[in-house]
């Protein structure tokens, strides 16, 4: 599914010398490296702050907690998605609200978070899912509408753009008040172990975060607001540093691999191939809005976890992101949810499967993969 070892190879180099010099500085918290990799994301960004920490949960955990929301509090998020995104809601006591998707993008439905809004509502999070973004028009008319917060999660989605309705640009994780990323090493920018990072230009949540993802400290043992222990290690920060450069090049080869995909894939009529927002469907040398962390198809023969089976019994590697509704999790299961309001999550669960994705696809494993599909779906 991902050839972090073929990525390597063409970064080796600079890896290895960089991870050398935090051996001989044995600056490995809060060194260098995590300063300089930090400024240059929020060039990268152009955002005012980026705050790293250990990994994406606890990103996404650190912006609930910086914004000061309380236990109890409603917090609008789509069912469709990693358990993660849900996971940190519970953690704190907040009131996690679950709304259905849209068939074609995946991305969580804008009528359905207008419907579950509520007076106790304080926030949206909206998930990039697969590395395309939200239609975050809409979420920030709701958001100012009802005076909610909006805390992206782009663990999915560095690197893509989203573009507004009066022709400006932001890039992914810019555009609410918070963002939360994820640097998984299987992510389009990921380290070599856990990161992750906090992105605002709100100078004030960035000071209160700041200190919690370091035990609430802004000078040492003085403990000023509750806080965790979430930072970013100087060995992951170097890595990240030696592949930011490359990571529109990187995006730019998965477009190039969705391209292929979806030109083999596109007209047949037991599949749908991935849906952009601008209606390109994945064919397009200027889309900018998709950086494809997952390529999903739709099989709508209803032979979708035969065709896993058939994938892997010709040595392709396949993935079900995601199998079963969060709404339908043993943790998260509440009365309040009615299956009537989950049509399109309840049928993207039977029906989707993500491809291999990476930065080191070449020709003849697309069109081995895309020929195994078409054999099996023309049986």
């Amino acid at each position: 599914m991902v050839d972090l070892g073929g990525q390597y190879q063409g970064i080796k180099e600079q890896v290895n010398s960089s991870i050398s010099n935090v051996l001989d500085s044995s600056a490995f918290i809060n060194g260098p490296e995590v300063h300089a990799f930090q400024k240059e994301l929020e060039e990268y960004l152009n955002i005012k702050h980026v705050i790293p920490c250990a990994n994406g949960t606890d990103a996404l955990q650190i912006c609930m907690m910086g914004l000061g929301l309380q236990p109890g509090d409603e917090v609008i998020t789509a069912d469709f998605t990693f358990a993660a995104t849900v996971e940190v809601i519970a953690l704190l006591q907040l009131t996690p609200v679950l709304v259905d998707v849209e068939p074609d993008t995946f991305n969580i439905d804008i009528a359905a978070i207008e419907k579950a809004i509520t007076p106790k509502t304080k926030a949206i999070v909206p998930v990039h899912l697969f590395g395309q973004c939200a239609n975050m028009d809409a979420i920030m008319d709701l958001a100012d509408k009802h005076n909610l917060f909006v805390i992206e999660d782009n663990a999915q989605g560095i690197g893509a753009k989203h573009t507004f309705k009066d022709g400006t640009k932001n890039m992914s994780g810019t555009i609410g008040h918070v963002a939360s990323t994820s640097f998984f090493p299987s992510k389009n920018l990921g380290c070599y172990g856990d990161g992750g990072a906090i992105f605002t230009n709100d100078d004030d949540l960035a000071h209160t975060i700041r200190g919690m993802v370091n035990h609430g400290m802004y000078k040492r043992y003085h403990h000023d607001v509750v806080g965790v222990n979430s930072r970013l290690d100087s060995i992951q920060a170097a890595v990240l540093r030696a592949k930011l450069p490359n990571l529109d090049e990187y995006n730019r080869k998965r477009r190039e691999a969705a391209q292929k995909y979806s030109s083999a894939l596109k007209n047949h009529e037991h599949i749908l191939v991935p849906k952009t927002v601008n209606g390109c469907d994945g064919i397009c040398d200027t889309c900018d809005c998709h950086v494809f962390h997952q390529y999903t198809l739709r099989i709508l023969n209803g032979k979708r976890d035969e065709l896993v089976q058939h994938l892997n019994d010709n040595g392709i590697p396949c993935g079900v992101y995601y199998p079963i509704p969060l709404h339908k999790q043993k943790a998260y299961v509440d009365e309040r949810y009615n299956e009537a309001d989950f049509p399109v999550t309840n049928l993207l669960v039977k029906e989707v499967i993500s491809l291999p994705m990476h930065t080191e696809l070449d020709n003849e494993q697309i069109d081995y993969i895309t020929a195994m599909i078409i054999e099996f779906v023309n049986r």
